[in-house]
C-alpha cells in the first residue's frame, strides 16, 4: 500500500485559476480568523477602517499622499497579521513557557509598534505639511 501524501503537500495546489480561488478562500479565511480570535487585530480594524476612508477624503493633498497615507494603515495589518500567525504557531508547538517562544512573540509585537510608529510619522508628516502654514 503507498503511503499518502504528507499534509502539506494535499494542501498545495497545481496551479491556474483553481490556485487563484483558492489563494482568494485561503485570504479571506485568514482575515476572518484574526477579526475573530485576535483582540489586537479587532482594535486596530476600529481605528485602520475609518482612518483608511479618511486618508482618501483629505482634501488639498496629492495623490502619492493619499495612498501613503492609506497605505501605511495596510502594513500595520499586514504586520499585526504575520506577528498573529507567529504566536498562533508558536502555540502550536507548545503551550509551555520557553525564552525563545517568548523572543518569537516579543519580536512580532516590537515589528507591530514600530509599524504604528511610521504610521503615525507619516501622517504626521503629510498632515503637518498640508495644515501647518
Amino acid at each position: 500500500m503507498q503511503n499518502p501524501k504528507p499534509y502539506g503537500q494535499t494542501m498545495k495546489s497545481k496551479g491556474g485559476l483553481f490556485r487563484l480561488i483558492n489563494a482568494l478562500r485561503y485570504t479571506w479565511d485568514g482575515l476572518r480568523a484574526a477579526a475573530k480570535h485576535e483582540e489586537a487585530f479587532k482594535q486596530e480594524l476600529m481605528i485602520v477602517i475609518p482612518l483608511s476612508v479618511l486618508a482618501w477624503l483629505i482634501p488639498g493633498i496629492s495623490l502619492l499622499e493619499h495612498a501613503l497615507l492609506f497605505s501605511v494603515l495596510q502594513l500595520i495589518l499586514i504586520v499585526e497579521l504575520i506577528n498573529s500567525a507567529i504566536e498562533a504557531n508558536t502555540d502550536h508547538i507548545s503551550l509551555e513557557r520557553h525564552p525563545l517562544a517568548k523572543r518569537a512573540k516579543d519580536m512580532g509585537s516590537a515589528a507591530v509598534f514600530l509599524t504604528i510608529v511610521i504610521a503615525v510619522a507619516i501622517w504626521g508628516a503629510v498632515l503637518w505639511h498640508r495644515f501647518a502654514n
